[in-house]
Order: structure tokens, then sequence, then C-alpha cells
């Protein structure tokens, strides 16, 4: 299982403990695979971009009125995380429902 999200993030890293034979692949890092952001764009939609984070207070309105794939392939820590990839099911997030569908509770 993948985990896609940032290294220093703490909810990956809750989530990279919790999921065993998962791996942490860092966004800002490594990228994503390609599809995969589009993938999870069409399952996800807006809830894909984290319009609480601090890259997002920082975009200015004409950047945050851009098309969300391109705001996310320029500005990777603006997806919420973790993207959890289970042999192509995807899961925004780590709340209660993704825990106990992965057994990470």
């Amino acid at each position: 299982m993948k985990i896609y999200g940032l290294k220093n993030c703490d909810t990956c890293r809750k989530a990279l403990k919790k999921i065993e034979n998962s791996t942490l692949v860092d966004i800002r890092a490594d990228g994503m695979p390609e599809g995969l952001l589009e993938t999870a764009y069409a399952q996800f939609g807006a809830k894909l971009v984290n319009t609480r984070s601090t890259t997002w207070r920082g975009l200015s309105e004409q950047e945050r009125a851009g098309a969300p794939l391109a705001l996310l392939r320029e500005h990777p820590a603006l997806m919420k995380r973790p993207l959890i990839d289970r042999d192509g099911e995807l899961f925004l997030g780590w709340d209660q429902n993704t825990q106990a569908a992965l057994g990470g509770t």
C-alpha cells in the first residue's frame, strides 16, 4: 500500500505507522505517478484541495481561482493528506472511516 503525502506531515506519519506494509511517497520530493492525481480528483473532486492549509492561505485570489489540478501540480502541499492507494482503491485523509476500512484503528 502506498501513502502519498509529505514526510514531515504528522497525519501522514500516523497513517504510515498504523498501516502495515505501507510506504510513504513524498509528493513534494518524488511527485505523483502519472494519472494518479487526475484519478484522485475525479473521485474526490474539490475535497482533494486543502483550503485550510498554510499554502492555500498564501495564494492570491487569482491563483486560488486557477484550475485545481494545475494548482496541485504546482503546489503539492495543497493536497489533502494522506492519499492512500490500496491496489487502485483510493482513500483520502486519515479519519475514522479510512482507519476502519484499512484496519488502522
